[in-house]
């Protein structure tokens, strides 16, 4: 017999899920709700005076080439990071489920670059990447690569990249690791028996079984790469050379927080959001179709 929770009270439920909502409505809905407000309006820089304009700021920014092309470069950015670092985080899991002799001491170095701060993470291959002192800038170039993202905006774009991917992987990699580990070692041991190599076993047994997981970190690596890899490009790049790197969260902050341009920067981010939302509905409706639980 299973004991059932009974709530004598009407309102303790009401009482217990209170400070959520409270949280929710505080630094969510409604700081959306002022966005989406604030999108509408054109004020002056220190916001003294407003004025209705409807829809006009969302159609300047449709007819910008600068915003244009951060829109390009963010969805370039977030596919780049988000396919790498699964990738990376999925073959580096796959290693570590294999290794028997200094196991934990392998995981815990996978895991130690995400307790890294964003700005940290890009000051250290901010210095790697050095176009006259980095490590990796010698190494390139002994392969005939003049490496140079102060002034090439593809290295720096590459630069970014990679950053961000390195930042991401050790997430990716505790719930990948936790999800093979979660795999039957039954259903490996008879393939095996059967003649499967271990290359065969991952991708008919390993990889359908974790989907789920997958699918979760698919979702979690775009909104990553959407959002919270401002630090990296601020500490990094500042969008620049010549907005190469100017994702559309970091023109949110430059038009609102540098330029004063609060009205185009609250279209920005009412446009950042229904895209996040749009790709994540598209992933729910779509992906998941391919995800067997």
């Amino acid at each position: 017999m299973s004991s059932q929770v009974i709530f004598k009270h009407k309102w303790l439920p009401v009482a217990l899920i209170t400070p959520q909502l409270i949280i929710t409505v505080v630094f969510f809905i409604w700081p959306a709700g002022q966005a989406v407000f604030q999108s509408s309006q054109l004020e002056d820089a220190f916001g003294m005076s407003r004025e209705f304009v409807g829809l006009e700021n969302f159609i300047k920014l449709f007819s910008d080439s600068y915003y244009l092309g951060s829109l390009l470069t963010t969805l370039q950015f977030s596919i780049s990071v988000a396919v790498l670092a699964l990738v990376a985080a999925l073959i580096l899991s796959a290693v570590a489920e294999q290794i028997v002799r200094g196991a934990m001491l392998y995981r815990t170095f996978l895991i130690w670059p995400y307790a890294v701060a964003p700005v940290v993470a890009g000051s250290l291959w901010l210095f790697l990447f050095d176009p006259t002192i980095g490590i990796i800038t010698a190494m390139l170039e002994t392969i005939g690569i003049d490496w140079n993202p102060t002034l090439n905006g593809t290295h720096a774009m590459w630069m970014v990249i990679i950053t961000a991917t390195w930042k991401q992987v050790s997430y990716n990699f505790l719930f990948f690791l936790a999800a093979l580990q979660s795999v039957p070692k039954s259903l490996l041991e008879a393939a095996a028996i059967d003649g499967s190599g271990p290359l065969k076993r991952f991708w008919t047994i390993s990889f359908p079984l974790i989907s789920p997981t997958s699918f979760f970190l698919l979702v979690v690596n775009f909104v990553y790469a959407f959002f919270d890899t401002f630090p990296i490009i601020h500490g990094m790049t500042q969008g620049g050379p010549g907005n190469s790197t100017s994702t559309l969260v970091y023109k949110v902050y430059n038009d609102g927080f540098i330029g004063l341009d609060l009205g185009s920067s609250a279209a920005q981010s009412v446009i950042l959001m229904a895209l996040v939302g749009v790709l994540t509905v598209f992933q729910f409706k779509y992906v998941e179709k391919k995800v067997a639980y």
